[in-house]
């Protein structure tokens, strides 16, 4: 198939690809999730040497898996990556699913995160759809895709390198504004979008737009977490570690939810990374 040819030339090279661990890609897979290749790019490696199997990261202080989360974003996934190889040792004697049901059941995982572990780990021919394979396949196949269509398209016995090809195109050629030219799918008359002269709305379902990063909460959180992996933070400094030093309320209202969502530990007069 053109996608498929298109890919064996421009297949990016990740380090994840590089391997069918199953711990390995549910741990990139956790990490991707609204963050940057770029960014996992540089702290995967890192992770996987220190974690290489759901027991290691489970029997570490969840501390210690939050630090090697730095750069990454969005920490709560670290405290449920770490509660995830927590009950794959508890009720999978250390081994991860290759079922969705029992994917589904770990903390964390969706249906997108199963559904890739299953493609990329265990190569089995389901389709993976983040953002970037539902724009693709929604314009090829002319309309909002659903996972059943995506699911149908997957060639037999491929499924590993057809998503790994579906997720490059969408990254590279098949973007918001799309550069047909370039696209297999295009050349081959395999896009109805394309085939139609790109008629209005472009059939890929757009998301709602992000909530700006800059002066948010996630941006004073981070900024505490940040703080918290280098030592404990006095409650009398958490204004300031939050970069909020006019508004101690909110600054204590942030530093609260990370206590109730278990990011962080009330030690009495500081706050600190849990155990």
């Amino acid at each position: 198939m053109a996608i498929l040819d298109w890919a064996e030339a421009e297949r990016r090279d990740l380090p994840w690809r590089r391997t069918r661990d199953p711990w390995a890609v549910l741990v990139s897979e956790l990490m991707l999730q609204q963050t940057q290749v770029a960014r996992v790019v540089g702290a995967y490696p890192a992770f996987i040497a220190r974690f290489p199997t759901p027991t290691a990261c489970a029997a570490a202080p969840v501390a210690d898996v939050i630090r090697l989360w730095a750069g990454l974003g969005y920490n709560r996934r670290a405290l449920l990556l770490h509660r995830a190889a927590r009950k794959l040792v508890a009720d999978h004697s250390g081994n991860v699913p290759d079922r969705l049901p029992g994917l589904l059941r770990l903390p964390g995982v969706g249906p997108y995160t199963a559904r890739a572990v299953l493609a990329f780990a265990f190569e089995r021919d389901v389709a993976v759809l983040d953002r970037n394979a539902r724009r693709v396949l929604s314009r090829a196949l002319g309309g909002a895709v659903k996972q059943s269509d995506a699911d149908a398209v997957v060639p037999s016995g491929k499924g590993w390198a057809w998503n790994q090809a579906v997720l490059d195109l969408g990254a590279i050629v098949c973007r918001a504004r799309p550069r047909c030219g370039a696209c297999p799918a295009a050349a081959a008359r395999a896009c109805a979008w394309h085939a139609a002269g790109r008629p209005e709305p472009d059939p890929w379902p757009r998301a709602a737009g992000q909530t700006c990063f800059e002066g948010s909460d996630r941006e004073g959180r981070g900024r505490l977490v940040r703080a918290l992996r280098e030592r404990p933070v006095p409650w009398a400094n958490i204004a300031d570690a939050t970069g909020w030093p006019e508004e101690r309320e909110r600054a204590l209202r942030v530093a609260r939810a990370l206590v109730a969502e278990g990011l962080a530990v009330d030690g009495g007069d500081r706050l600190s990374l849990p155990l």
